[in-house]
């Protein structure tokens, strides 16, 4: 698993700022760019003995302080011996800020090809740059993206959690993009990222379609799915994975609790709900919930009714070991 999926695992699990996350993620990815041109204007790789005695260059670097929609990035600025690097992607980035961020983060979603990220850098450097030094640059940036989206998946996981972020994106009409996220948890908890990709929101159709990717990259049998209770959801999962069981996100059904409680008994609600988290077996969890049925039940009897109706995805996470439910 590369350094980024491991941040990104670390900031999902720990609720972490998934914005500080992508600030960074842009920031490397714009340095990486710059020694991309570089690399272009002196034709040889760093350290590449091809580049012994051709009369130039590197010499160095300088940083520089530029703002983004995620926050101030700092950016290495290289250089070569005789100056003839002059770099254009700052300039078009403090022109257009708001199309660069959208194209930097356009590069780590999974429906976005090769040739239109070319196609994306190329109207960002305008006439700068040949068309085949716009497929270098890109080749530079894609290529782990591509190897992270392609790469083979194991055959089982006991657990497939599944959760979308919103990341502000002013793109056209659009404030905010859904970053769609699967982790993979193994039979002694350790939680991989899987995938991710980025849409304009979220929905069933979506999931469905990263699902059945996964299945063709090499992921067979999954013994249980978590996620939030989207309308179409669980039916395509479970098409995916007819053997799993589904577990209610306990997080989605707090939020969802909090939301059509009056304020004065929200944080009373919410701690006796969350007590469910304690629960060492089925047993002691339905009397958790029976009990706060009773608690509760005269004052929000719909809500009480719409739980009862969902209890057994509620406790599904209790077949399975303290490791996986972490």
């Amino acid at each position: 698993m590369g350094q980024f999926t491991k941040n990104l695992t670390k900031t999902l699990l720990s609720n972490g700022d998934v914005k500080e996350l992508f600030r960074q993620q842009l920031e490397t990815a714009i340095n990486h760019i710059l020694q991309a041109e570089l690399t272009a204007l002196l034709s040889y790789d760093p350290y590449d003995r091809s580049g012994f005695n051709t009369g130039n260059s590197r010499n160095g670097q300088y940083y520089r302080l530029i703002d983004s929609e995620y926050g101030k990035l700092k950016i290495a600025v290289p250089r070569d011996r005789k100056g003839h690097f002059h770099n254009h992607l700052l300039p078009a980035y403090s022109r257009r800020q708001d199309a660069l961020e959208t194209t930097i983060i356009q590069l780590y979603s999974k429906g976005v090809t090769t040739r239109e990220i070319a196609d994306l850098i190329e109207k960002m450097y305008g006439s700068y740059y040949s068309p085949s030094t716009v497929s270098n640059i890109t080749a530079q940036v894609t290529k782990q993206i591509e190897a992270f989206h392609q790469r083979t998946i194991k055959a089982n996981y006991v657990c497939l959690f599944l959760d979308a972020t919103y990341l502000p994106l002013r793109r056209d009409s659009v404030q905010r993009e859904a970053v769609y996220i699967a982790l993979g948890i193994t039979s002694v908890g350790i939680k991989e990222v899987l995938d991710y990709r980025i849409a304009p929101s979220e929905n069933a159709g979506v999931w469905s379609e990263m699902a059945e990717d996964l299945k063709k990259r090499g992921l067979e049998q999954v013994q249980l799915i978590i996620a939030d209770g989207m309308v179409g959801l669980q039916p395509a999962l479970l098409h995916a994975f007819p053997k799993a069981k589904f577990q209610r996100c306990l997080v989605h059904v707090m939020r969802n609790i909090g939301s059509h409680v009056r304020l004065k008994d929200r944080e009373a609600i919410l701690n006796d709900f969350k007590e469910l988290h304690s629960a060492t077996d089925v047993t002691a969890a339905h009397k958790i919930l029976n009990d706060f049925y009773g608690a509760w039940g005269k004052s929000y009897s719909n809500l009480i009714q719409q739980l009862k109706s969902i209890e057994n995805e509620l406790l599904a996470f209790l077949s399975f070991p303290p490791a996986i439910r972490q």
